[in-house]
């Protein structure tokens, strides 16, 4: 997956087509990759902006200073304008990114628990049966964000002072089905065969069931105690 973290990406909008939008009264969304969009939205998509441009009523009386284009997008974002070009750095407006793509995400890591959860069904599963023999959600993405195509929507804060919150987007679901479940396999067999609390060990009907789920038997050893 390509990681987007917004605190070191700068995102470049065609100047006519941004001003077009702005000036035209409707919703409109900018994504990542800096294209305008109207409603609907693409679910597939990544927006930094949704909403509609509001400029004040004009005043006789009271004339009003001209907002910047940084204001007029909420006030949150950096905004350059070079030439042809709109540049501009979204970190600032995260927590209305999340909300603009959260429920689109194919797996939530915004909060401080972590990831919790696939929306993909099968995914899901194979989360829930991996769960059994200790293999957390985190290991399973770090899969996903390693060997499969799509995009880990961030920001992402290095050095001494950490701080990470993020959303996965999974372009080959394929893949990341079939790359969760045969991790799961490999780590399943290897817990079962050198994790010696498990030899001779009854196990749990939940622990049975994820076995069955995953095709993965059980050692001689472990099984002729059962």
């Amino acid at each position: 997956m390509k990681k987007f973290n917004l605190v070191k990406e700068i995102i470049s909008i065609d100047k006519p087509a941004m001003m077009a939008a702005v000036n035209g009264g409707k919703p409109f969304g900018i994504t990542i990759r800096g294209e305008i969009h109207q409603p609907p939205y693409d679910v597939r998509s990544c927006y930094i902006f949704q909403g509609t441009i509001e400029r004040p009523a004009p005043s006789a009386l009271m004339p009003t200073k001209p907002k910047s284009l940084a204001e007029l997008l909420g006030g949150n974002m950096q905004v350059v304008e070079v030439e042809d070009r709109i540049l501009i750095k979204a970190a600032r407006n995260w927590q209305e990114i999340i909300g603009y793509n959260v429920r689109h995400a194919d797996y939530d890591d915004t909060t401080g628990d972590g990831v919790a959860e696939f929306t993909d069904s099968e995914l899901e599963e194979i989360g829930w049966q991996a769960t059994e023999f200790g293999i957390n959600y985190r290991e399973l993405v770090e899969c996903i964000e390693a060997q499969c195509d799509g995009t880990l929507l961030c920001i992402e804060n290095e050095g001494e002072n950490y701080h990470f919150s993020g959303m996965g987007f999974i372009d080959d679901l394929p893949c990341a089905r079939k790359q969760c479940f045969d991790l799961s396999v490999k780590r399943i067999t290897q817990v079962l065969n050198e994790d010696e609390s498990y030899r001779g060990a009854t196990l749990t009907d939940d622990e049975e069931e994820a076995l069955v789920f995953f095709g993965v038997v059980l050692p001689a050893e472990s099984s002729s105690a059962q």
